[in-house]
């Protein structure tokens, strides 16, 4: 695999959403989604009919990598303002900051992605992760699990 990010400056976002605390030996995703899809549409002030999936991850979960190791996982959308959050959700802002966006096409469930951005990519690049939150822009094409699929993968990074 040899996918390029295009690097972009992110001024920030503000979401919506709901959250659930996992770890990817009991990955929650399917779950968290679940709950989250019949319920968006009583979010007020959407930017777009993207959903965003965003994951917190806690410092230095990269570098002592476990399986085991708990994180936080977000299914939210992005809004314009925080006047109006439903019952049962909660909200975050991103902080602005780089980010290498990788344009993916595949299988959600197929890790390999990742393992080329966090194995290959990073190692090799003039970049290092950045502690701020990971996350997955689900557009109109994304198809959960379909090998035709299409999401934005935003890494966050700072130049070495």
């Amino acid at each position: 695999m040899t996918l390029q990010p295009k690097i972009i400056e992110l001024e920030g976002k503000k979401l919506i959403g709901i959250v659930i605390q996992m770890n990817l030996v009991q990955n929650r995703t399917t779950e968290l989604w679940k709950r989250f899809r019949p319920i968006c549409s009583e979010i007020k002030n959407r930017v777009s009919e993207e959903f965003i999936s965003l994951q917190n991850y806690p410092i230095a979960y990269f570098e002592h990598f476990q399986p085991t190791k708990t994180f936080v996982k977000w299914a939210c959308v992005e809004v314009t303002s925080f006047v109006s959050i439903p019952d049962g959700m909660e909200c975050i802002t991103l902080t602005g900051g780089h980010y290498a966006v990788f344009d993916y096409r595949g299988s959600s469930a197929d890790p390999s992605i990742f393992q080329y951005i966090y194995g290959e990519w990073i190692p090799k690049s003039d970049y290092q992760l950045d502690d701020r939150p990971h996350f997955e822009v689900l557009g109109t094409n994304y198809r959960n699990n379909d090998p035709t699929s299409e999401e934005e993968i935003w890494i966050p990074i700072l130049k070495k």
